[in-house]
């Protein structure tokens, strides 16, 4: 199936129906029918959290659920009683969206990993799902195919706030009695920088798993890991630029056994984010590949979204990055220079006529057509 092309609404529908049961069981499983949902005043904030016995009366056991303000976790907390998990009706979907739609399946073990990670609370501690894997669930949250050669990976990352991570007062049970639960030859990659800590596991079978967490420290934490309460005795590595990846992400769900529900980030943050990190990779063989992969992924999703008449998105996404910075505008600039001279008028235009609909200028954005130094337009 050539890429960039759109779903059949039937197949649309379908996997609208299958984030909504997803999201449903995933409430339903996590939580036993013996305890109850309770809101949390903190910092003036309202949080859920799920209260259940401690064995002999000794207390109630709390976990962190999500905040209060949130729609789809609310609604949901308050019909707990009703909710029933449809495991065979959600299989049938992920098998209709897979092998007639032929959206994309990811390999068994990113799969098993990705919902064993589910389970033990990864995501509803608001951890975010990003890599090669988030990218392929959004040919379905968009409703069009992407570049296929994009989809390819032996690894998956998660992202979460180390203040997320503190703020939650939870922990996911040990990292690597979870990942053990898909491959028993999982162990933990003990950081160069710390030997005492690990941000990466990996199996026998070279699949890596990485946690990452935004660098919102000095340059001189780079590359050094970061404690994260909530991940199970994992740390994180801090990343420049992860921060606006994974503000406010969004719920999908990846089409592996009933379907998993998740947390990526949003297609345009994803976008533009491939565009930085991809001119800023390290000078070897291979990064190359790696930085030829995040072009090539920034650049699907950029001509679905365009072809969804989804530019203003992209354009608040490509402005709030452009604005933080130099350094972040010459890596914009450097990726955007790379890709042949078609994509960057189609990418200019589009970017430009969303940033106008935003009621910012053009040229302020570097989107002004060179050759005439006026905004640019769509050609006739």
């Amino acid at each position: 199936m050539p890429s960039n092309q759109a779903l059949d609404i039937s197949y649309q529908t379908l996997y609208s129906e299958l984030v909504q049961r997803s999201l449903d069981e995933s409430v339903t499983s996590e939580f036993s029918t013996s305890g109850r949902f309770v809101a949390v005043e903190v910092k003036g904030k309202k949080y859920w959290y799920f209260d259940t016995p401690k064995p002999e009366g000794a207390g109630q056991h709390r976990r962190y659920v999500g905040p209060v303000d949130d729609p789809e976790i609310t609604k949901r907390v308050e019909a707990f009683k009703d909710l029933k998990a449809d495991l065979k009706g959600r299989r049938r979907l992920v098998s209709t969206l897979t092998r007639e739609a032929y959206l994309p399946r990811p390999l068994p073990m990113a799969g098993q990993v990705v919902e064993e990670l589910a389970k033990a609370g990864f995501f509803r501690m608001r951890g975010v799902l990003v890599g090669t894997v988030a990218y392929q669930c959004y040919a379905a949250v968009l409703g069009r195919r992407l570049d296929a050669a994009a989809m390819q990976t032996g690894d998956a990352d998660f992202a979460q706030f180390h203040e997320i991570s503190v703020a939650v007062k939870d922990s996911m049970p040990p990292i690597l009695e979870v990942l053990r639960q898909v491959d028993p030859t999982f162990r933990e990659v003990p950081s160069q920088a710390d030997g005492r800590v690990s941000t990466q596991f990996t199996s026998r079978g070279n699949f890596k798993v990485e946690f990452l967490t935004p660098n919102q420290w000095s340059d001189d934490q780079a590359g050094k890991p970061v404690p994260m309460p909530a991940l199970g005795g994992a740390a994180a590595l801090p990343l420049r630029f992860l921060d606006y990846l994974i503000f406010q992400p969004i719920r999908a769900v990846l089409l592996h056994g009933p379907g998993v529900p998740v947390l990526i980030p949003s297609p345009e943050r994803y976008a533009i984010h491939k565009l930085i990190v991809g001119s800023r990779r390290k000078e070897d063989r291979d990064a190359t590949a790696k930085s030829a992969k995040d072009r090539l992924q920034a650049r699907s999703i950029i001509e679905a979204m365009i072809a969804n008449r989804q530019q203003s998105d992209l354009a608040a996404a490509y402005t709030e990055a452009w604005d933080r910075g130099d350094q972040w505008r010459a890596a914009i600039r450097t990726s955007i220079a790379t890709y042949d001279d078609s994509f960057q008028t189609l990418l200019r235009t589009e970017l430009g006529k969303g940033v106008s609909e935003l009621g910012s200028d053009r040229a302020a954005y570097d989107l002004a057509d060179k050759s005439t130094d006026t905004p640019t337009s769509r050609p006739q």
